[in-house]
């Protein structure tokens, strides 16, 4: 004789086309459900023979004192300012963060954001790239931090100016004398931003946009970027690319060429990422100010998570700032 395993939330999920986190609040009862997904759940509830564990759900109800965060891939290093900075925001509270990685489960059915809550964090922020369907529950505060290009509606978003920042390095660029420039781009809200900020800024400057890359912003992606862009155009001087990871690709593509930087290639990143300040790679770059990013947006929902109010959402931008270092120079004459 064997045991069949009881039914789960993510079971019911799965057989009603749902996330668990509307499953969660089907199960609370949340007004905020249309009713043809209720039904849809309760149809599949009922069909598996699922029931709520009461008992699990009433300590469910209880503050955890966590704060869950999505990132996008724990391999960025783009988030490691941003962690020290709502770490930092959370302390004097005595919240704990835990993290949750996109990539990391990607195999498994659920979201990283409905498995936060399911857990109950007392909220969370949502630093990665969302899903067109992802529910966000009525009684879990959400703050987005950084620019997404599908950020959930009504919600806070703190981000840095990212326009702006891709202004700093075109212009940085153009001061110098460049008039022969790639941009290296990837996908998503940060990067669509940052691409479009420097084309309009090139045409104004009256420079034929290079616009290179596959979607990927990985070291590999910069390089096939940057080594594409310059067999195509022998003549470029500069290449500003979407981060610091995708200019170190950059970098390496240029010496596979036979090219020297800065004397025959300038290169600009972006993100002031941990390596970047490095002796050895001494990269010129925009600093978007990610620890305040992260500050301001665990501030925010602290204070959400406090007053339990939900005010009409707000986007708060950092002006970012250009670091100047050996990997920019003017071109060859």
């Amino acid at each position: 004789m064997t045991n069949r395993r009881p039914p789960t939330i993510i079971d019911v999920a799965a057989q009603a086309g749902v996330s668990k986190s509307l499953v969660s609040m089907v199960m609370r009862d949340d007004p905020g459900v249309s009713e043809p997904r209720r039904a849809a759940v309760l149809a599949a509830a009922a069909d598996l023979g699922y029931r709520p564990n009461r008992a699990a759900a009433i300590l469910a109800g209880t503050r955890t004192r966590t704060i869950g965060v999505v990132i996008d891939d724990f391999r960025n290093p783009w988030y490691v300012p941003m962690l020290d900075g709502i770490r930092g925001a959370l302390e004097p509270h005595g919240l704990r963060l835990t993290l949750a990685d996109t990539t990391a489960n990607a195999h498994l059915p659920s979201s990283p954001f409905d498995d936060l809550v399911s857990l109950r964090v007392d909220g969370v922020v949502l630093a990665a790239e969302s899903s067109p369907d992802l529910e966000v529950p009525a009684d879990t505060p959400v703050v987005v931090a950084g620019v997404r290009a599908l950020a959930p509606a009504d919600v806070d978003v703190v981000a840095s100016d990212e326009a702006a920042g891709a202004r700093l390095a075109t212009d940085h660029l153009v001061t110098l004398g460049h008039r022969s420039i790639a941009h290296l781009s990837g996908t998503g809200g940060s990067a669509a931003a940052r691409r479009t900020a420097t084309v309009e800024r090139m045409v104004a400057s009256g420079i034929a946009p290079v616009v290179v890359g596959d979607g990927a912003t990985s070291e590999q992606a910069g390089y096939q970027a940057a080594r594409s862009a310059l067999t195509e155009h022998p003549g470029l001087t500069a290449v500003f690319a979407a981060n610091d990871v995708m200019a170190m690709g950059a970098m390496a593509a240029a010496r596979s060429m036979g090219l020297r930087v800065p004397e025959d290639l300038s290169v600009v990143g972006h993100d002031e990422t941990p390596f970047a300040g490095s002796g050895l790679v001494d990269l010129t770059t925009v600093d978007p100010h990610n620890a305040e990013v992260g500050r301001l947006a665990a501030e925010r929902l602290v204070a959400l998570i406090g007053t339990g109010a939900h005010p009409t959402p707000d986007t708060t931008l950092v002006p970012p700032t250009l670091v100047v270092r050996g990997t920019t120079a003017p071109p060859r004459q």
